[in-house]
């Protein structure tokens, strides 16, 4: 037995050492001291403020141990930092091919991060195409990157492609119905003369995201601006059950109420609405941090999250 159990340990060594020569294998920490210290001295660099010595020294692990994860990540956050975009990239890249299960999950949502600034910098620079396809990997990566579709659809539109804008805006909003996707669709439809075209996305909406309160109110408005007054009294009379302390409803309430002549009933809704809040603007927050924002934003302006800034629940 003894003998046994010495072969396969043999085995088992050879094998490693044969991994790690082809670069199947990543090695560990005890594997290579120096390469571990090389990423402890890019850490502290990095906390100290020095980036361009800690991006030397992540690079110097990298080439030492080329399958490091943490070299890697470390590496890769680094150059986000300094919005060092293909650096970033190319890191990433490599992130992806090593790591699997749940950790492939966080990676490929860093991709589809990279690829939406490498876009952002084309739209700066003047590379329609380049960015287009940016966009398109960003969303391949990371389908309800909704940064991404945003600016994709934007930049489709720049570039005069306004029919495959909007079915980019449309599919996205399919599987993702959004204030910020939903607002690029209603200024379209309603530059088109297509009232009917901005109730049905809202009502599609509000049926795949019932207990989205931001979406119910913004299906309200869309009535109350169609000067379809009865179905806006009816859609935030309903909000109302649901939340009676909302400002927002109660200021449009007192809105209608206005516009139909019954002034009474206008000022008590006005009253309410101040009593309760001024924001006509439904507020939102980081589902990463809980940091508030006044509206949708790319990216949290605490945590610096990307695609994490959503409508806040109402209350």
């Amino acid at each position: 037995m003894p003998s046994l159990i010495a072969s396969l340990r043999t085995l088992s060594f050879i094998g490693r050492v044969l991994g790690r020569v082809l670069g199947a294998l990543p090695l560990t920490p005890s594997d290579d001291p120096e390469a571990s210290a090389l990423v402890g001295a890019a850490e502290d660099a990095r906390r100290a403020g020095r980036r361009e010595e800690a991006r030397r020294l992540y690079r110097q692990a990298v080439e030492r141990r080329k399958n490091d994860v943490r070299a890697l990540r470390g590496l890769r956050d680094l150059t986000v930092e300094m919005e060092a975009w293909l650096e970033a990239l190319g890191v990433e890249e490599r992130l992806i091919g090593i790591v699997a299960g749940a950790e492939r999950r966080a990676e490929t949502a860093w991709l589809a991060t990279i690829h939406y600034e490498l876009g952002r910098a084309d739209v700066k620079g003047g590379r329609s195409a380049s960015a287009v396809g940016h966009f398109k990997n960003a969303l391949r990566a990371e389908p309800g990157f909704v940064p991404a579709a945003l600016a994709l659809g934007d930049a489709l539109e720049t570039a005069g492609d306004a029919r495959e804008a909007i079915k980019t805006w449309e599919r996205t909003a399919e599987q993702n119905p959004t204030l910020a996707v939903l607002a690029r669709l209603e200024r379209v439809y309603r530059q088109e003369g297509r009232p009917s075209r901005m109730i049905a996305l809202y009502r599609a909406a509000v049926d795949r995201a019932p207990d989205d309160l931001a979406l119910a109110v913004a299906l309200g408005r869309v009535y109350f601006e169609l000067e379809m007054l009865d179905e806006a009294a009816d859609q935030f009379e309903k909000i109302e059950v649901r939340a009676p302390d909302l400002p927002v409803v109660h200021a449009f309430l007192g809105a209608v109420f206005e516009r139909r002549g019954e002034t009474r009933e206008a000022f008590a809704e006005y009253r309410r609405a101040l009593r309760l809040g001024d924001a006509f603007d439904w507020p939102h927050c980081c589902t990463a941090c809980g940091a508030p924002s006044p509206a949708w934003q790319d990216r949290c302006p605490r945590c610096r999250r990307w695609n994490t800034v959503r409508p806040a629940p109402g209350r």
